[in-house]
């Protein structure tokens, strides 16, 4: 057996949700195949019993004792063989399940890992997380049950064999029966595909709302506005609720109707069967048989209607995954490999020399926060790399090369070494270097375990000029060959402002940088300025030559004042 998950996951089929569900069944069919096979041997090795014990009956009637022996010794293989099937069978369910799960959850992660930006402008954060949280779980059901429903069709069609070459009439009553039974259940798997499709729009909604309040609980506490919110999630949270009880509605329909159904069967086949061997027509070891598969049949019936259920919730689950992944990320890429040298923003004349620690000033961040995403390529624009167009470049490429660190990057769970050392190659001596440029020595030695301390979500722990300074040390670990840096000292005071100033020029010596930035501090360190006004570069020089001759760049880095 394979481990998972699998190095490469594959393409998927996105034409429809059936076609991404068939894809996984052709990606996993030997799996697949091997645990059908070992659930129809665990099935038929359960549907004989009932016949094995009638023969033995009748050998007891008619004081057979080698039938006996022989019967009993059949009686035991075939337990035998239902438990060594039954174990093997459940560990390729279990693999079958986590396969398609993992894979799922391979395609969704590399695809936002693509989408980048593009995926939370297209879909909410709720409806990320009840992919994780639930969709993955109904795609992984739905391929274990593959290997009972298969094995129950072919018992069910065992048993109505045998029961046919027995007694036509209790047979034809079986054949009659079981279709009967599946097709009654159907009519409720439309109202339950409906009002679970239903609940899960209501609950992606609930989680983003969760997500929105979390992340704005500072803001929300401030203005007052907790309990209008609270209020509005508790609002939602009830139409999940009774979303959730209408689905429940249904599936305590199809749960009776799996009692019901075959017990009205077993009643029959019974009270039938009772009549015959009054009559003489069937023997009292054939009666025991028909009602031990009567009572047999319970299991397979019920696994076809559980089957049509995890399968009804697999198709939901999967037409959320192709929506998913059908989404097209807004920047695109092509495959090339080589550029290097000046970094180019044609649209404003923003040109990066290599080498050079350049900063660019703007009269709004906006205008500086538009030059950084073209020159990293998270926007659309006419970027050239030594010549080259940045849109002809593999986007894995260029993320390589030019890193964009702003103020909108988050710090994630772990531990601290981790979250700062995300290539996981720096030694300590490097990891020292970047906390010490980053002016963030202090905040490591405060926590009790230094390094190998636990970062909270989103590095809630932190300050906003402590998140910064770990931000900036982060970026500067990553060595890229092209530095972006966004308002990278915002949150600081002057003092760490200074210091960050003068240890970053020092870090990154030699290597192409630029800093949007309006702080004369770090301004003053810097071997070129940019100024740029209504979107187009206006001057260029150093901090102290703008200063003398360039009004408008006065007026920016010191806000108007003398």
């Amino acid at each position: 057996m394979r481990s998972l998950p699998e190095a490469d996951p594959g393409t998927p089929d996105l034409r429809s949700p059936s076609r991404y569900l068939l894809w996984n069944v052709r990606r996993q069919a030997r799996p697949l195949t091997i645990g059908i096979l070992l659930a129809i041997l665990w099935y038929l090795a359960q549907a004989f019993v009932p016949a094995v014990i009638g023969n033995g009956i009748d050998a007891i009637t008619a004081k057979d004792l080698d039938a006996l022996l022989i019967w009993g010794a059949v009686l035991l293989a075939l337990g035998v063989v239902q438990a060594v099937s039954g174990v093997i069978r459940h560990r390729y369910a279990v693999f079958n399940w986590l396969a398609a799960a993992y894979r799922t959850v391979q395609l969704t992660t590399r695809h936002a890992t693509r989408l980048g930006a593009t995926l939370p402008k297209r879909l909410s954060t709720g409806e990320t997380v009840s992919v994780g949280t639930s969709d993955i779980a109904y795609i992984g059901s739905a391929f274990d049950i593959l290997l009972r429903a298969s094995g129950s069709i072919v018992a069910i069609i065992t048993v109505t064999v045998i029961l046919l070459v027995t007694s036509p009439a209790l047979g034809l009553l079986v054949l009659i029966g079981v279709p009967i039974m599946v097709v009654a259940v159907g009519p409720l798997l439309k109202p339950l595909h409906k009002r679970q499709n239903a609940q899960r729009e209501l609950q992606g909604d609930l989680a983003t709302r969760a997500a929105d309040i979390v992340a704005g609980l500072r803001v929300l506490r401030g203005v007052g506005g907790e309990p209008v919110f609270s209020a509005r999630y508790q609002e939602e949270s009830q139409r999940v609720r009774a979303a959730g009880v209408r689905v429940a509605k249904v599936e305590s329909f199809m749960e009776g109707a799996q009692v019901l159904l075959p017990g009205l069967l077993i009643a029959t086949v019974t009270g039938v069967g009772a009549t015959l061997a009054l009559g003489g027509s069937i023997t009292a070891g054939q009666l025991v048989a028909f009602y031990g598969y009567a009572l047999f049949l319970i299991a397979p019936l019920r696994t076809l209607t559980e089957a049509a259920d995890a399968i009804t919730k697999g198709h939901v689950a999967a037409r959320r995954i192709v929506n998913i992944l059908s989404i097209e990320p807004e920047i695109k890429g092509g495959a090339g490999t080589e550029a290097g040298g000046e970094l180019v923003d044609t649209e404003s004349g923003v040109a990066v020399q290599p080498g050079m620690f350049t900063a660019l000033v703007t009269d709004t961040p906006e205008e500086a926060i538009a030059v950084a995403d073209r020159l990293g390529r998270y926007t659309e624009g006419d970027v050239r790399f030594g010549g080259t167009p940045l849109a002809d470049l593999a986007p894995a490429e260029v993320r390589r090369r030019i890193l964009v660190a702003d103020n909108n990057a988050r710090l994630f769970a772990g531990r601290l070494r981790d979250e700062l050392d995300i290539t996981g190659e720096a030694d300590d001596e490097k990891v020292r270097l970047a906390l010490r440029a980053a002016c963030a020595e202090d905040i490591v030695d405060a926590l009790p375990g230094g390094l190998a301390s636990h970062v909270a979500e989103s590095g809630r722990e932190f300050s906003g000029g402590q998140q910064q300074r770990l931000r900036l040390a982060r970026a500067l670990l990553a060595d890229p060959e092209v530095l972006i840096l966004v308002e990278p000292t915002s949150a600081v005071d002057a003092h760490s402002e200074a210091r960050i100033a003068e240890r970053l020029a020092a870090a990154r010596k030699g290597r192409t940088t630029l800093v949007c930035t309006t702080s004369p501090l770090v301004l003053g360190r810097t071997d070129r300025v940019l100024h740029l006004a209504d979107g187009v570069v206006r001057a260029e020089g150093t901090h102290h030559e703008l200063l003398s001759r360039d009004a408008g760049y006065r007026a920016t880095v010191t806000r108007g004042e003398n």
